[in-house]
């Protein structure tokens, strides 16, 4: 019978008035406290959903931070015996939680369909690529410029998943460590410099690796940002497989980013200034959206993504691609 009226109460939800949802949040409390964990969990969910869709219902009437939990917090808070000694208890927390203050970097997702509109050989043109992007910071205000010094891995990954054998044909990997300074005025909000390594892990006629220095910065006009980024190729005395990185991947490049509601559209553009017939260039294209509500989770967008240009992966550097591809982001 209780079940029953949980049911009822969920699938009733959406006529609910800000009374009848604290009500609500009153009844999930109770089953929360009476060890009926699953029951309560349903209806936070939805009172969670109806709250974040309903613009009229203030987050002062609803306290969305008790409805929105951490499943690994939870289970220490109230599964995991506690320690006497603080600091082993602190241990006990982090073991458990798995929360070692990493944060996304970059943007992390997975196209799983992408087509390239340019044939080259032994290639599909359909393939499923993705990146995963982590950051650590390790310093905060060492120089006491308020600035934070981070170390980032981004790694892209391109998947034949419709050939025979679905090879990953190829794999990007950036290790980074970068320094943050925030400005406070109206416009400029960061600066940034970093040290970039990027390679493709592979040897011989197929290896493809550079090291860049680079210098950028953060401006935000509303819900609009611009980020301007300069970079310098360190030189190499031998073993240069990039020789003429700088005329395909320019000296920089800037990107747009417009924010409208639960929307966003980014255009990044690149170009080596050269205004002859060697002038190169990219521009990627991501917009990222929300998901149908049947598939939606937590912070995750469907995203969708165009390229066009030289370097849109390393073996590429010098070949000119144009591919689009759509799936999901778990960052942005």
């Amino acid at each position: 019978m209780k079940k029953s009226l949980i049911l009822f109460s969920i699938l009733c939800l959406s006529l609910y008035s800000n009374d009848d949802l604290n009500y609500l949040y009153k009844e999930a409390k109770v089953l929360e406290e009476s060890g009926d964990y699953k029951a309560a969990m349903l209806l936070y969910k939805k009172i969670a959903s109806n709250t974040l869709n309903n613009q009229s219902i203030k987050k002062d009437d609803l306290i969305l931070e008790n409805i929105v939990t951490n499943p690994k917090q939870e289970f220490f808070d109230k599964n995991i015996k506690k320690n006497d000694i603080e600091e082993t208890n602190n241990n006990l927390e982090q073991l458990v939680t798995k929360n070692f203050g990493i944060y996304p970097y970059k943007k992390n997702y997975i196209l799983p369909a992408t087509y390239s509109l340019n044939s080259v050989k032994d290639r599909d043109n359909f393939e499923t690529s993705f990146q995963l992007s982590l950051e650590k910071p390790i310093s905060h205000n060492f120089f006491g410029l308020n600035e934070t010094i981070s170390f980032a891995y981004t790694q892209k990954s391109f998947w034949q998943t419709a050939s025979s054998s679905a090879p990953f044909r190829e794999t990007n990997y950036e290790p980074e460590v970068f320094v943050q300074i925030p400005y406070d005025s109206e416009y400029l909000k960061l600066y940034k410099a970093s040290f970039l390594h990027s390679s493709n892990g592979k040897a011989g006629e197929n290896s493809r690796s550079v090291n860049r220095l680079y210098l950028q910065s953060y401006f935000q006009f509303d819900n609009f940002f611009i980020s301007p980024k300069v970079w310098y190729k360190i030189p190499e005395n031998k073993n240069d497989d990039m020789k003429d990185f700088y005329k395909y991947y320019g000296y920089g490049d800037i990107s747009l980013l417009y924010a409208y509601k639960q929307q966003t559209f980014e255009l990044i553009l690149r170009d080596n200034l050269r205004l002859n017939s060697s002038n190169k260039g990219a521009v990627e294209f991501n917009y990222t959206f929300p998901l149908p509500e049947f598939i939606s989770s937590k912070n995750s967008y469907g995203i969708f993504q165009v390229f066009h240009g030289y370097g849109q992966s390393m073996i590429d550097y010098d070949r000119e691609i144009t591919n689009f591809g759509i799936g999901i982001a778990f960052s942005r």
